[in-house]
């Protein structure tokens, strides 16, 4: 194993890629007004289609109710993974809280301005924090964070330097190293788990990725680094969705790594990584999942998955959502960079295959977690993505 990392000199492959949108933008505001608790909300005077508003309240705790709203990435909301782990943070924060949670479903990036200002003009109710779930939120916040400086903002994956907004993001450079170590580790050997299996005599994996950007990049580059940084032997397969939603070009992408050798293959696709796991059942062979345990998340394909690079976003929503329920905005906003020295991510092991796993590849995500923590080992790109 060698110190300093290089990426793979092969090209990974980007032409497979889906210009579709993914299904159909789930619900409709077609009367232009967002009703929350029979009231309207304030600035909502042209609906817009492909956002869902729901309410829900939580009753952990006495006093004036604390009111929080929640607007989700492109994936939406039922992801499995990113967007759910953000809500469920607010859900375990209302446990010891009067805290109303507003999810507002938007999978058009176009509209993210206008959601996010009907959200800050609101005054039915005064929402005391609104929480934007990814990094296509930033462009829209760069222009509502100073247009509504009363707005208390939670930006997920990406921060914007305003009083205002906490941001928060996750070493996911990090974690994808590990989740490249677990598949280097592995493909050079035996495992046979519910009729699937590996090829010892192959050391080929894959990687399937969303948009083809900066933040996604940073997943790809660093994975094929703990791939490397295992063996210089492996290959690495790799090709993009274009989107977060479409299960079919995941699959399809997924297929053809399996029929050229893969043995595992790790996503970040959000919601579309499903796609990937079906693929892996239909070739007998074994997946990586993100941001979530999908071997619990998704049990219907915890015979497939391997592990999951896991970030701990709910943890960071809980704790954001306290701060402003007691009034300690000055703990949590600013930039926030949370990543294996501060456990904030983590490479877990698969319920159902985990066990099977050999020694060697604890000892190995021990390794490299260590080295990182160290500074022995320079992860590719940085948490916020890939800059060149």
């Amino acid at each position: 194993m060698g110190n300093i990392l290089a990426d793979d000199d092969s090209e990974p492959t980007h032409s497979q890629k889906s210009t579709a949108t993914g299904p159909n933008r789930r619900a409709l505001l077609k009367s232009g007004v967002a009703l929350v608790g029979g009231a309207a909300l304030a600035g909502c005077t042209g609906g817009q289609e492909g956002d869902t508003t729901t309410t829900t309240t939580e009753s952990g705790g006495s006093g004036e109710p604390t009111n929080i709203a929640i607007i989700s990435s492109p994936a939406g909301f039922g992801d499995k993974a990113f967007n759910d782990l953000a809500l469920e943070g607010l859900r375990n924060a209302a446990q010891n809280a009067n805290i109303n949670i507003q999810q507002v479903e938007e999978t058009d990036q176009s509209q993210y301005r206008t959601v996010q200002s009907r959200l800050a003009e609101s005054s039915s109710p005064d929402y005391d924090l609104v929480v934007l779930v990814g990094y296509n939120h930033t462009q829209a916040l760069e222009s509502n964070a100073s247009q509504y400086p009363d707005q208390k903002w939670m930006l997920i994956n990406d921060y914007v330097d305003q009083p205002n907004v906490a941001g928060y993001t996750w070493a996911n450079h990090e974690m994808s190293f590990q989740a490249g170590v677990l598949a280097a580790t592995m493909t050079t050997r035996e495992l046979s788990h519910a009729g699937n299996s590996l090829n010892p005599d192959n050391a080929t994996v894959g990687f399937v990725g969303g948009v083809d950007g900066a933040l996604i990049n940073a997943f790809e580059r660093a994975y094929r680094a703990g791939a490397k940084w295992v063996s210089e032997d492996v290959s690495v397969k790799v090709g993009y969705i274009g989107n977060y939603t479409d299960t079919q070009t995941a699959n399809n992408i997924a297929s053809s790594q399996y029929d050229a050798g893969a043995d595992i293959v790790y996503h970040a696709a959000a919601a579309a990584g499903q796609g990937v796991f079906q693929a892996a059942q239909d070739a007998n062979r074994f997946a990586i999942g993100v941001d979530a345990d999908q071997s619990k998340t998704l049990p219907d394909y915890q015979d497939v998955v391997m592990g999951s690079a896991v970030k701990f976003i709910n943890k960071g929503t809980r704790d954001v959502a306290t701060a402003v329920v007691n009034g300690n905005w000055d703990q949590v906003n600013g930039q926030n960079v949370l990543g294996l020295e501060e456990d904030a991510v983590k490479l877990v092991l698969g319920q159902a295959v985990g066990p099977k796993l050999p020694d060697v590849v604890k000892q190995n995500l021990q390794k490299s977690k260590q080295a990182i923590v160290n500074g022995d080992v320079t992860v590719p790109c940085s948490a916020s993505g890939c800059q060149n």
